[in-house]
Formats: structure tokens, C-alpha cells, sequence
């Protein structure tokens, strides 16, 4: 849903009543995210792309995100190219290194301590691949001779490619190769000091950002009880993270009454964000996203 240039989507709920319900009601996109081999039971990302594919009819599907170094370049390459014809060119990819949960890259076999040049190899690779061309390639972990992934994807030169992160190489990495940055666990300071660095990078690198997206992956809890949305915040972080987040919830998530939230939206605006992913984290999860798109978004 549009709120003058800022736009506003959804983690997707699991229940496809519910995200077309959502699509409706005005959410631009929804997201999915997951692991291998995480602590907490998950869903694998690239297939649930493919059922939301199915449950939406206009809006940005993507991957917030998929953790690139887990995955063959080529395979990623076709699985996304032909999501986004079947869905008329609607595929966002959202990209990320992972590292924060060891299995997923002993499931697959992968060095951890390789991650970041993996995926910096792969966003290359994955440009190359959605010419529809024969990829020549000789790298630091992979080699292809003359493959061709085709038919390529919807869009021309293939699905916009959105790095995630926190720190500074995943900053690089979006200066560099991204077309548009989606940090995550970010302050409103936090969020516009990288917008600032990403900037910088990018001029130091003599690109230009023109068309460069800016989006942020924000935990929402509403609750008229301003303690209990932040109490179930931090529960949810800390079952998720594994980590103590009474102290820093604040910094992090976006927890309160409907006018808190707003106002702390409004803030991420300010920052320079201009697509905001909603995760509501907490009590009534579909009626908690319908209340942001009424109540909420309009006042951004």
C-alpha cells in the first residue's frame, strides 16, 4: 500500500486466506524467509516463494531472505527465473550470508568461513545466468563451461537483487552489487547511518544509486498494553535468537500502542527507508497486519 513514495509490505502469514486478504486490503508485498538446518523449526525459503507465487495476484513476492552461499548459483538462478514468469514478473530476491545458525552450512556441506565470497561470486553469477547466454566462468568456488539457464526471467536482466544484513560487508556488498539494501534488527540512527555509508561506498566506487531501492525488515509488536507488546517482542527475538533482548528491544523492534508504532514507522521514513517489511510478532498476528494497513500506514 502506497503512502505517498513509501510503501509498505508483510512477512506472509502462513494461511493463503490471509495474504490475499491482505493483498486486498492494500499490502505491495509480501516476503518469506527460512532455513536448512536452523535451531528453530523452518520453512525452506524457495519453496514457500513458490506457494506464494500461487496465493497473489500483484503484489512483490520475495525472499527476506534466502541465504545465497547455501545454494548452487545456477540452481537459484532457474528456480527464480521461472517464478518470475509464472508470476508475471512480481519476484523480489532478498539475499543474506547466514552465519548465525552453523548447521544450515554443515547440512550442505558448505565452509562457513566462506560465505561472504560465495555470495559475492554468486550475485554475479546470477546476472550472468538470467541473460538466457551461455556463462563462462572460472572462479574462486565455482566453474561452469557454456551453461545456459533459460528461458530467462520475466523482467529484463532478471529479479531486482536486495542485499540483507547488519554490518559493514553485507553494506559493501549492496554498494557494490546490490540493487537495493534491506537490513534487519536496525534503529531508525542505525538504519539512516547506513544509508549514509552505502552512499559513500557506492560514490567511492563510482556507481550510481539511481533506482536503488531502500528497504528495512522491521519486528512489530502492537498491543494497547505499551509493557506487553514490548514483553513479547523480546520473547519473541530471544526464542529466536537465542539471546536476551529485555534491554534492547527497543533499539530493535518496533513495539507499542497503534500510535507508538506509527510514530516509530515514521521514523524509519525519515531515515531514508522507502519500503518497510512488517513482521508482527505478537497476539493476533492477520488481525495485527489488517489494523498497520488501516490505522497505520496512512499516516506515513
Amino acid at each position: 500500500m502506497s503512502a505517498g513514495n513509501v510503501t509498505v509490505g508483510f512477512v506472509a502469514p502462513g494461511d493463503g486466506e490471509v495474504v490475499r486478504a491482505l493483498e486486498d486490503a492494500g499490502a505491495a508485498s509480501f516476503w518469506v524467509g527460512g532455513h536448512i538446518a536452523s535451531v528453530n523449526p523452518s520453512p525452506e525459503p524457495m519453496i514457500w516463494l513458490a506457494r506464494l507465487a500461487e496465493q497473489t495476484r500483484s503484489a512483490t513476492i520475495g525472499t527476506a531472505t534466502l541465504l545465497l552461499p547455501l545454494y548452487p548459483p545456477a540452481l537459484v538462478a532457474k528456480q527464480i527465473a521461472d517464478l518470475d514468469r509464472s508470476s508475471g514478473g512480481r519476484v523480489a530476491l532478498g539475499i543474506g550470508v547466514g552465519g548465525e545458525y552453523p548447521a544450515d552450512f554443515g547440512a550442505v556441506e558448505v565452509p562457513i568461513e566462506e560465505r561472504g565470497s560465495r555470495a559475492d561470486e554468486a550475485i554475479e553469477l546470477l546476472r550472468r545466468f538470467w541473460t538466457a547466454e551461455p556463462v563462462e566462468h572460472a572462479g574462486r568456488h565455482f566453474r561452469f563451461d557454456g551453461i545456459r539457464v533459460h528461458p530467462a526471467p520475466h523482467q529484463p536482466g532478471g529479479p531486482p537483487i536486495y542485499v540483507s544484513g547488519r554490518r559493514e560487508p553485507a553494506m559493501r556488498r549492496a554498494a557494490r552489487a546490490g540493487d537495493g539494501w534491506m537490513p534487519y534488527l536496525y534503529s531508525p540512527r542505525r538504519y539512516a547511518e547506513s544509508v549514509e555509508r552505502i552512499q559513500t561506498m557506492a560514490s567511492d566506487l563510482d556507481r550510481d544509486l539511481e533506482g536503488f531501492q531502500w528497504l528495512v525488515y522491521l519486528m512489530v509488536a502492537v498491543d494497547d498494553d505499551r509493557e506487553a507488546a514490548r514483553r513479547g517482542a523480546a520473547q519473541f527475538l530471544g526464542g529466536t535468537y537465542r539471546q536476551d533482548f529485555d534491554e534492547m528491544v527497543d533499539h530493535v523492534a518496533v513495539a507499542g500502542s497503534l500510535d507508538d508504532v506509527g510514530e516509530r514507522l515514521a521514523s524509519y521514513v525519515e531515515a531514508g527507508a522507502r519500503h518497510l517489511i512488517l513482521c508482527p510478532i505478537h497476539g493476533d498476528i492477520p488481525g495485527t497486519a489488517a489494523r498497520l494497513l488501516e490505522d497505520v500506514v496512512p499516516r506515513l
